[in-house]
């Protein structure tokens, strides 16, 4: 149901982040068993954003799990909202689904009102529970994240709830100008990847391009010559 009230966002300390996390020592277990190499970055939501931005699907896989029905930056796919083909890619080489299903937009904060009509204040939009309608001088930059009434499931990302996702989407928008990246959650017709495990085997099993655990960075061959 779209809100369009006023555009304002509530921002509040985030309490979706409640299910398990991993230490290093995990991820870095998980990585040998799977028989793959990681690299550890200084900052890896910046080299996340870059490889986005180069239209690469990049799994991103940090902290403690959300919970709830939607994935909010911590057990996430991500693309780039720009490219109408990223959809398509999406739903036959990694989800495995029909064409027809949408993905959502994980907006700054502070810069969500200038490109959605939100609703009312409130908590929800951070969880992405509410659909609004984008503003009609942006749709057409962000054809990936729309649905077909030009609405979004929006999930607006607070710098103090979710520090690295936020870091990301901005190198993200630096790059771009764009202030937001395509979110859908990070599986294969299962569900949503918990572990480190769990993660490197939808990566090895889908045409995931990178894989970010943490701060550490898995990547195909073909990816790191882009």
């Amino acid at each position: 149901m779209a809100h369009t009230e006023q555009a304002s966002v509530v921002t509040g300390p985030a309490t979706t982040y409640l299910g398990p996390g991993y230490s290093d020592e995990e991820i870095l277990a998980a990585v040998e068993a799977a028989g793959l190499t990681a690299r550890w970055s200084p900052d890896v939501a910046s080299e996340a954003a870059r490889l986005v931005a180069g239209g690469s699907v990049v799994g991103w896989f940090q902290g403690r799990m959300e919970l709830g029905p939607r994935a909010l930056g911590n057990r996430s796919l991500l693309a780039d909202p720009r490219d109408p083909g990223i959809r398509e890619t999406l739903n036959r080489k990694v989800k495995h689904r029909e064409d027809f299903r949408p993905f959502a937009p994980s907006v700054l904060a502070e810069e969500a009102g200038a490109w959605f009509e939100l609703g009312r204040p409130s908590l929800a939009y951070a969880s992405m529970l509410f659909t609004c309608p984008v503003r009609k001088d942006k749709a057409h930059r962000i054809p990936a994240v729309l649905h077909v009434d030009g609405t979004a499931r929006v999930q607006t990302v607070d710098a103090a709830d979710n520090p690295r996702y936020h870091r990301l989407i901005s190198a993200f928008a630096d790059l771009t100008g764009v202030p937001m990246v395509l979110n859908t959650s990070f599986n294969d017709s299962e569900p949503i990847v918990c572990s480190p495990v769990d993660a490197l085997r939808t990566f090895l099993s889908t045409r995931i391009d990178a894989v970010a655990l943490s701060n550490y960075l898995v990547e195909r061959p073909h990816v790191s010559q882009r």
